[in-house]
């Protein structure tokens, strides 16, 4: 059954993207200069349409929320290297659960739902719970699709297997529904040598994963 959007989650929505469009950072899509995030967003729905048509009313508001104001705490502010960026990671999350919980109250959502939103854009319970699961799906398959090259380019010092290496880890992240979304991409030929290699390099642990999911 099509999904039909209550106005409280229409405005949700439309809260959601009036934070998002405040974004001072922008970038270009077909010609036109747009607020990085309000992009970033609506790809999010797209994909999570695209995966998940059935997509339940909490999961498509995490999805729209997954990178709400995150340009409030740019990642300079954390020390470089591991630790700082786990950091900062746990510090961004934190702030967008809070944000949408924030903007979901004010339109009526049950406390039980603010926190089921909130645990997906966490990132607890993932591989546990399909919602939350589901979620890491999209944002890994939009990463990989939209933004892997500007990635890339941000570092040019990684070789090969630095790129294959943290592909691998984005795989070990998914589910087999998400592998095949990812592997489905119509990918530049560079980016998708690089994903194919990461695939054989971590063919065994993803045949358990899926032999996991399946048991």
């Amino acid at each position: 059954m099509p999904f039909t959007p209550t106005d409280r989650f229409n405005a949700v929505i439309a809260e959601i993207d009036a934070v998002n469009a405040e974004d001072p950072r922008k970038i270009t899509v077909d010609g036109v200069e747009r607020p990085f995030e309000s992009v970033y967003a609506e790809r999010m729905t797209e994909t999570l349409e695209r995966m998940y048509p059935d997509a339940s009313e909490l999961l498509r508001i995490a999805a729209r929320a997954q990178h709400i104001r995150r340009w409030q705490i740019p990642r300079d502010t954390y020390p470089m290297g591991r630790e700082g960026y786990n950091k900062w990671r746990f510090g961004m999350r934190k702030l967008h659960a809070e944000l949408v919980g924030e903007i979901m109250e004010r339109h009526g959502y049950s406390a039980e739902d603010i926190a089921l939103v909130g645990s997906y854009l966490r990132k607890e319970a993932l591989k546990r719970v399909a919602d939350s699961q589901a979620l890491e799906n999209v944002v890994d398959v939009v990463f990989l699709e939209h933004y892997w090259d500007d990635f890339v380019e941000k570092f040019p010092d990684y070789d090969d297997d630095k790129l294959i290496d943290i592909v691998g880890k984005t795989l070990r992240k998914m589910s087999s529904h998400g592998h095949a979304a990812a592997l489905a991409l119509d990918l530049p030929p560079e980016t998708a040598r690089i994903v194919m290699a990461a695939v054989e390099r971590e063919k065994d642990t993803l045949a358990k994963m899926a032999e996991r999911e399946n048991g």
